[in-house]
């Protein structure tokens, strides 16, 4: 399966939005650094599978922020990084 980054940030605000905005941007981005946390915990263990769950959820997370501040994830990559994708 593949999908787009504008997917899965609509994916994610489907199913996550009211709850985020409920919980606020301050406590949602502490969850993003708790999963930052269980990422760096995953990679000092040398744990794959833990590591390719913790990138999952740290995205996930950072999406739920980006949602937050009505920030659309795919044009900022873009807007950022386009001399990059133009190069490939």
């Amino acid at each position: 399966m593949s999908i787009s980054i504008k997917y899965f940030q609509k994916a994610i605000f489907d199913a996550y939005y009211k709850r985020d905005s409920e919980r606020g941007l301050e406590k949602t981005f502490m969850w993003f650094i708790e999963e930052v946390g269980e990422l760096a915990h995953a990679i000092k263990e040398n744990n794959k599978d833990n590591i390719v769950e913790e990138i999952a959820d740290v995205f996930a997370w950072l999406v739920s922020i980006a949602n937050l501040l009505s920030i659309d994830v795919e044009s900022a990559i873009i807007k950022k990084y386009n001399h990059i994708l133009e190069s490939t």
